[in-house]
C-alpha cells in the first residue's frame, strides 16, 4: 500500500476527463445540430461537405441565371404576341386598301394606320431587358448548371430584311397594297417561327431548371447525411455520458480517500 502514487485515482481522472470530452462534444452536437462541430469529428467527411455545400451555392447562382432566362424569353414572347397583332391588322389594311370602291384619299386614311403600325413594330426592335437587347438575333449562352455549362438560347432578329420591307410598304395604290400584303405575311410567317424558337427556348430552360432544382434537393440529403446530427441517437449517447461523468466524479472521490487506510497501519 503506497501514498505518493494512487494508480486507482489517476486512471479515474483519466475516464472521468474522457467523460467529461464527450459529454461536452455530445453537448455541442445537440445545440448546434451538426455532427461535426469541429474537423477533429470528421475530417473526410467535412472536406465531401465543403464540397457539397460549394457546389449547392453554385447550383443556385445557375439556377438564379436560367430563371432570369426563362423570364427574358417571357418578355419576348409578350412583345412579339403585339407584333403579331399589328401585323395581323396591316395583313388587313392591304386587303382593305385593294378595295376597287375606294378612293385615294380612303387609301391613305389606311396608309396612315399601317405607318403607325410599322413604327410600332421598329419601335419594339429596340427594346431590351435589363440593358440586354430583346431583339437584336444574339444567341445567348445561358447557364445550367454548376460547372458552367451552358445552353444556346435562340436569338430573335425584328430587324431583319422579311421585317423591315413589310413595315416600309405603301398601300395608297392598288399595286403598292398587293405587294404589300405579300410582305406583312412573309413577316408573319417569320413572327410565327421566331415565336416557336421563343417557345422551344422556354421550354429548355424549364427542363434545366427542374433539374437543377432536383439536383440541390439531392446534394442536400447528401449533405445532411454527413452534418447533421440524429437528435435521438444524440440524445441517448448525452446521457450515458452525464451518468458516466457523475459516477467517474464519485469514483474518483473515493480513489483519493483510498490512501487514508494507511493511517490505519499507523495507529
Amino acid at each position: 500500500m503506497v501514498i505518493n502514487t494512487n494508480l486507482s485515482a489517476q486512471n479515474a481522472a483519466t475516464l472521468l476527463m474522457q467523460s467529461q470530452s464527450n459529454l461536452n462534444a455530445s453537448l455541442q452536437r445537440l445545440s448546434s445540430g451538426s455532427k461535426v462541430t469541429s474537423p477533429a469529428d470528421d475530417s473526410a467527411g467535412l472536406a465531401v461537405s465543403m464540397k457539397l455545400t460549394a457546389q449547392m451555392s453554385r447550383i443556385s447562382a445557375a439556377s438564379n441565371n436560367v430563371n432570369n432566362a426563362i423570364s427574358f424569353s417571357q418578355t419576348q414572347d409578350g412583345y412579339i404576341q403585339q407584333v403579331n397583332s399589328a401585323f395581323s391588322r396591316m395583313s388587313e389594311l392591304s386587303v382593305l386598301s385593294q378595295d376597287v370602291t375606294k378612293t385615294t384619299s380612303d387609301r391613305a386614311l389606311y396608309q396612315q394606320e399601317f405607318t403607325a403600325l410599322g413604327s410600332y413594330i421598329n419601335n419594339v426592335t429596340t427594346k431590351d431587358f435589363n440593358g440586354v437587347s430583346l431583339f437584336d438575333g444574339t444567341t445567348l449562352n445561358v447557364t445550367t448548371d454548376s460547372e458552367a455549362n451552358t445552353f444556346g438560347m435562340v436569338g430573335i432578329n425584328l430587324g431583319n430584311t422579311t421585317y423591315t420591307t413589310a413595315t416600309g410598304d405603301d398601300i395608297t395604290s392598288l399595286t403598292g397594297a398587293t405587294k404589300a400584303l405579300t410582305d406583312v405575311k412573309l413577316a408573319i410567317s417569320q413572327l410565327a417561327s421566331d415565336r416557336a424558337n421563343i417557345g422551344s427556348n422556354e421550354e429548355s430552360l424549364s427542363y434545366y431548371g427542374n433539374q437543377l432544382s432536383t439536383l440541390t434537393n439531392n446534394l442536400s440529403a447528401a449533405n445532411s447525411q454527413i452534418m447533421d446530427v440524429d437528435v435521438a441517437t444524440e440524445s441517448t449517447n448525452y446521457a450515458k455520458e452525464n451518468i458516466l461523468v457523475q459516477t467517474g466524479t464519485a469514483m474518483l472521490a473515493q480513489a483519493n480517500s483510498m490512501p487514508q487506510s494507511v493511517l490505519k497501519l499507523l495507529s
